[in-house]
C-alpha cells in the first residue's frame, strides 16, 4: 500500500479570525459548545494534511480552485497549492461566500 505524504496546512489570518468570531459569539450563550466547534473544526482540518483533496467543491463556486469541508454549522474554505492546504476562510453555513471568496480571485 502506498504511504501518503501529509502536506502542511497553513492558516491565513483571516480564517484565524473567522473562527475566533463565530467561537467568541456562540461562547456568548454556551462556552463549551464553542469550545467544542474550535476543536471539531481543528481536528477536520488537520486530516486535510493527509488528504488535501477530500473536500468538495462549493456548488456556488463552480470554476474557482477553492475547496471546502463541512464542521456544522462551519464551512471551512481552503485552496491546496503545491503541497499546501491553506486554510482561508471559516464562515457559517448560511453565509453567502461569493462576495468573500470571488472576488479575491
Amino acid at each position: 500500500m502506498d504511504e501518503i505524504t501529509p502536506v502542511e496546512v497553513i492558516w491565513t489570518e483571516a480564517a484565524v479570525q473567522d473562527l475566533e468570531s463565530l467561537a467568541e459569539y456562540i461562547a456568548l450563550s454556551n462556552p463549551v459548545a464553542a469550545s467544542e466547534l474550535v476543536s471539531r473544526v481543528f481536528e477536520v482540518v488537520e486530516r486535510l494534511a493527509q488528504f488535501p483533496e477530500s473536500g468538495r467543491f462549493p456548488p456556488e463556486l463552480e470554476g474557482f480552485p477553492y475547496r471546502e469541508v463541512i464542521v456544522n454549522p462551519c464551512r471551512v474554505f481552503y485552496r491546496v497549492e503545491h503541497s499546501k492546504v491553506f486554510i482561508l476562510h471559516v464562515f457559517r453555513q448560511e453565509c453567502d461566500v461569493r462576495r468573500f471568496l470571488a472576488g479575491s480571485e
